[in-house]
């Protein structure tokens, strides 16, 4: 009797996953997982943790939630109190170049906020001097990065750089100003001031970062205060030799991808050939649009010639496709009070036929563009290299002649 009430209790729990509440606000994964992230809140440091009192912080939780979710959730917990006892492992989570293939279902759906150790993912966020300015961020110790750690001696430096604060129509205004009364967490007018990660919290009228301390405030070269949106189009095709034939590692044997890759005229690095979604815009033509404008020069087109473009891509953008990522990025503008957030996508030609045809040519904020193969050896902007790594795994191809661990279940 006992095992089929555990059982039960199991099949709930996954099932309060899905409905959105079992996960702890700290990235605690669900019952039969590794708990990746410390989560006080049920665990113990690896100690056994008795699954009533799992399922009675999920029950908790749920007091938000109507429905169905808290009948669930209530109902999981009263099975549960005959369980035997769950552990929930602490330990930080491999490194993403070491995750396999298998890895890929239990990545995908998840946003780096609620999967990885917090002071993995503000990195670059914590760099100096701030992008296009000698401007320094104040030392942020890895352990001081996440706001649930206390340090009442937090100064960091206050700045907005003059191109954001000339009040261009892509930016907003001081927070103090006169006649803005910005709504966070929900769309306002065209701008969407919601984040992909959840709610977020104002703190004497401006957002904060959800991630953590970054040792800057104001909003540096983002023009808007929290998330500001981006739509990063990952386009991809196989590799092929001279007979069109697909080329695989020789170590691996996996088939070796490619992708559209530009490299930026303000940093230098190489990436994505993604950028800002526009106020009132969909995502999908953000997407197409600035692939057009930074891989193809299309601002500098003529009329046929961009109307030639457009059917030649819509036949690649209208096909089907898969959301890589959605959520905050780990970036050198990011600030206290301003980050940002994307959509990758891929498109991917299987056959090289659409792509072959395109000619590739640097546009907009794009100094360079070229096919890139991709590989763990890849070093890219902001969190573009993780981007690319999902596509690899999604689609079977080579990343690293150094295999990782399996996921642990």
């Amino acid at each position: 009797m006992r095992g089929v009430l555990v059982k039960r209790a199991a099949g709930a729990a996954r099932l309060g996953t899905v409905l959105g509440f079992w996960r702890c606000g700290l990235g605690c994964s669900r019952l039969g997982r590794v708990c990746w992230n410390p989560c006080p809140a049920v665990c113990n440091r690896g100690a056994p943790v008795p699954l009533s009192m799992l399922l009675l912080h999920s029950a908790l939780r749920a007091r938000t939630v109507p429905g169905v979710s808290r009948a669930v959730a209530v109902f999981t917990f009263a099975v549960a109190l005959s369980a035997r006892p769950a552990w929930c492992v602490l330990q930080r989570r491999p490194p993403l170049s070491n995750l396999s293939t298998n890895c890929w279902s239990h990545l995908q759906p998840v946003n780096m906020l609620n999967s990885y150790n917090v002071k993995l993912y503000h990195s670059k966020a914590l760099t100096s001097p701030y992008p296009g300015s000698h401007v320094e961020r104040s030392q942020v110790p890895a352990d001081k990065v996440g706001w649930l750690t206390e340090w009442k001696d937090y100064n960091p430096v206050e700045y907005t750089a003059k191109s954001v604060l000339a009040g261009p129509s892509w930016a907003d205004p001081q927070i103090n100003d006169k006649g803005f009364s910005p709504k966070f967490n929900e769309r306002d007018g065209e701008v969407d001031r919601k984040s992909l990660n959840g709610t977020y919290v104002v703190e004497n009228g401006r957002p904060r970062n959800p991630v953590g301390r970054t040792g800057l405030t104001g909003r540096g070269l983002l023009g808007r205060w929290g998330p500001n949106h981006a739509a990063d189009p990952v386009v991809t095709r196989w590799k092929r030799d001279g007979s069109g034939n697909k080329i695989a590692h020789p170590v691996t044997g996996r088939n070796i991808l490619q992708f559209v890759a530009i490299k930026r005229r303000d940093c230098g690095e190489w990436a994505i050939p993604g950028g800002m979604v526009d106020p009132g815009e969909k995502i999908s033509a953000t997407l197409k649009r600035e692939f057009e404008e930074e891989a193809l020069n299309s601002l500098q087109k003529s009329p046929e010639e961009k109307a030639e473009l457009g059917k030649q891509l819509h036949k690649l953008f209208s096909q089907e496709h898969f959301v890589v990522y959605r959520g905050y990025v780990d970036d050198p503008r990011n600030t206290d009070n301003a980050w940002m957030e994307t959509e990758a996508v891929n498109y991917h030609d299987e056959t090289g036929e659409t792509l072959d045809n395109l000619p590739l040519e640097a546009g907009d904020d794009a100094g360079m563009v070229k096919w890139v193969d991709i590989s763990e050896k890849l070093k890219l902007y902001a969190s573009h290299s993780y981007f690319v790594k999902l596509v690899t795994e999604k689609r079977g191809a080579h990343w690293s002649e150094n295999p990782g661990p399996e996921c642990h279940e």
